[in-house]
């Protein structure tokens, strides 16, 4: 069936416009005390690398809920999997705004926060196959995928200056609150189906899937190279202020960072998955995505001048954060029909798998003397390179090849 065919609701922009608020406050809450790390620590009266760990816990939590919010997603559908998300989010943003002076209480909330996360951010491909023609679904990926940048970039230029203006109280409470909005404003718009299909949406059981996709070389590959990816943005938006306090950087500075970075992946995320569905093709994006952030992690290990270092966070965002929708879209091409959610959920997985390892691992070969990173990002340099190498070897999705032989 040529989707071109099929009816396109307008409603469809109003579902995706209410999934992105919910996605980008998990996103938020996540990485809130990433570039205020030093001052977190201080006003809790504990490390860095517990305040690091605040973060972290969203790496492991999403590595044991996966499997379920996978099924939940496939089985129930996203509305349901992303309302139950939203509120568990909702609940406990609040809970850490009220106890806010609260280490334990916050630790704890940060717990909740992130078993309602993988219920909402592996549903972006479910939403896209839902309510969007064939065509158009690298497209919706890629803005659904936006929230999960835009969460993070509001997060590095907001915690820094709430943080300073407000305090920390104030603050957790006011990103409780605007979670709580979000959530509400997803239960009141969203729905499940468009009236009929927007496109072929058949799919295999979970389980029954799960065993194809893994049978698969180019989804193993795909996922390597989302355990490196992931990994990487994942362990740099933690140790951000880390990275460069040791050249004489401040916080704001640090903030600045992050967020150009992340501008740098939101303007990847919607320029490239557009050239991508325009082109009808994956492979040659995920390629040079993955081959153009290395120059970025280069600039960011040993650039010592302000307009240098913000110009290789924008340009390691561009590259990096533009591979994850394409790839989600990709994922969802090659195993068809095994449910999108299921590989959504099982490439975000390796991205927190590898997360802990990478940041973790960045905290125990950074300069004991200095503090440098260095070392470690070099390390994490060379990765890239072997994910460049193993997106080499992709073959080109045969769904947008079918496409394009009914197209001609």
């Amino acid at each position: 069936m040529d989707d071109r065919s099929l009816k396109a609701y307008p409603h469809r922009w109003l579902v995706l416009a209410a999934f992105v608020p919910v996605a980008l406050m998990t996103q938020v809450l996540w990485i809130t005390f990433a570039p205020i790390t030093s001052a977190a620590a201080k006003f809790y009266g504990t490390s860095d690398l517990m305040i690091g760990l605040l973060s972290m816990s969203f790496m492991v939590v999403y590595i044991l809920i996966v499997i379920p919010s996978a099924w939940v997603i496939d089985t129930h559908g996203f509305k349901a999997a992303v309302g139950f998300g939203a509120v568990l989010s909702a609940v406990f943003a609040l809970l850490r705004g009220l106890f806010a002076s609260n280490f334990t209480v916050v630790f704890l909330s940060q717990v909740g926060i992130a078993i309602g996360q993988p219920f909402v951010i592996g549903a972006i491909t479910k939403i896209a196959a839902r309510w969007f023609p064939a065509r158009e679904r690298a497209t919706a990926a890629g803005l659904g995928t936006l929230a999960l940048y835009l969460g993070p970039l509001a997060a590095m230029l907001l915690s820094p200056y709430l943080f300073v203006r407000i305090g920390m109280n104030r603050m957790l409470l006011v990103y409780g609150i605007a979670t709580a909005a979000a959530a509400v404003f997803f239960l009141i718009v969203a729905r499940e189906h468009p009236p009929t299909p927007a496109g072929a949406d058949e799919r295999a059981l979970m389980f029954d899937g799960l065993k194809a996709m893994l049978r698969q070389r180019d989804f193993l590959f795909l996922l390597a190279m989302f355990f490196v990816g992931l990994g990487l943005f994942n362990s740099v938006s933690t140790w951000i202020e880390d990275i460069v306090r040791p050249r004489g950087f401040s916080i704001s500075q640090a903030g600045r960072l992050g967020g150009l970075m992340l501008v740098g992946g939101i303007v990847g995320a919607v320029v490239m998955p557009v050239l991508s569905d325009l082109s009808r093709r994956r492979k040659p994006f995920v390629v040079l995505a993955l081959a153009g952030l290395i120059p970025g992690l280069l600039g960011l290990t040993y650039a010592t001048h302000s307009w240098l270092l913000l110009l290789s966070g924008f340009v390691f965002g561009f590259f990096l954060l533009s591979a994850g929708p394409i790839g989600f879209q990709y994922a969802a091409e090659i195993t068809y029909p095994a449910p999108e959610g299921t590989s959504n959920s099982l490439l975000l997985v390796m991205g927190q798998a590898s997360g802990i390892a990478f940041i973790l691992g960045m905290d125990a070969l950074k300069d004991k003397a200095t503090g440098s990173m260095t070392a470690p990002l070099l390390i994490l340099a060379a990765l890239g390179v072997v994910a460049v190498v193993l997106a080499v070897f992709l073959r080109e999705s045969p769904f947008k090849k079918a496409e394009s032989d009914r197209a001609g």
